[in-house]
Formats: C-alpha cells, structure tokens, sequence
C-alpha cells in the first residue's frame, strides 16, 4: 500500500505556508487570501494554520518590518541600558511599549559589556531620538545606572524565516 498525503495534511499545509513566506508577504489588499488562494484552503484555515504553528513554538509571530529609511525616518539608534537586574521585569515592558520604541530586548551581561536593556528608536532627527533617550532615562529613573547609544550607519536587509539551505 502506498503512503497518501492529504491536500489538507497540517504538516504538509505548514512546510507550503512557511515556503511562501519566506520572502515575506506581498503588499496586497488581503494578504491572509493571497497566502489561502495558494495554499487552496479558506483564509480563516490559513490564519488557523498561522495560530497553531505560534502556538507549538515554530514561529513567534507575524509582523510589519518597515524600512524606516523609506518612512522618513533617517535617524536611528539602539540605545543600551544598564537597569537594575531587580527591577528589568517590570521596566523593560514599560519602554518595550513606548511608541518610538520599535523593539526592546533584555540581553544577558558579557565581560566589558554592561548593559542588559536593549532598545531601538526611530527618529526624523537626531534631536528627535536624543529625546527619546531621555525619555526612556526619565522612565529608568534610578534603576539606570548607565547608557549608550549605538547608533546605524547604514539598513541591513531585513528577511523573513528561512528554512532552506543557506544561501
């Protein structure tokens, strides 16, 4: 007897869906219908699919990953903290959801690195992200015991999941 997959076999549907997405999704009205139409399943099955791969851990999540520079904003830097390890739980949600805040990370300490909070901000200046420094160090208050900011000299090309060989 011969093995048969089924057209709406999870695992199969899955390796299809990450195949088309590796590239990222197109810039169409009704991407979820796009990735549905290819995929020859309904679009609520496709964000199902989409839901129980985050759910089992193979993916975190789906996301916008915009080129600031095209957006305006030319002024970009990751600023790094050193906060209090005591207080980082409570406080790095806290800038994680300031607006000007596109990610925020906590990171483990290395020798002759200090800094443990890790957080990109965006600007159309660097006035404007000067201020957004002092904004999260107004935030930190005394749990920030130092900062920098690194600041981008050029974008690095953004790319979504990749699963096949290296390239």
């Amino acid at each position: 007897m011969s093995a048969c997959t089924s057209p709406f076999d999870p695992a199969e549907l899955a390796g299809r869906l990450v195949s088309l997405t590796e590239g990222g999704l197109p810039l169409v009205d009704d991407p979820w219908g796009w990735l549905a139409e290819r995929l020859d399943i309904s679009a609520d099955a496709t964000l199902a699919l989409l839901q129980q791969l985050q759910a089992d851990g193979a993916i975190r999540r789906v996301a916008a990953v915009p080129n600031h520079y095209r957006l305006g904003y030319r002024h970009n830097g990751m600023t790094v903290w050193d906060v209090d390890d005591t207080k980082l739980a409570r406080l790095g949600p806290l800038i994680g959801e300031q607006a000007f805040v596109s990610h925020c990370y906590r990171r483990p300490r290395q020798d002759g690195w200090r800094y443990n909070l890790f957080a990109m901000v965006h600007g159309r200046s660097a006035e404007e992200i000067d201020g957004y420094r002092a904004q999260i160090r107004a935030l930190l208050g005394s749990a920030c015991r130092a900062d920098e900011m690194l600041v981008s000299s050029r974008i690095l090309k953004k790319t979504g999941l990749r699963v096949g060989s290296p390239r």
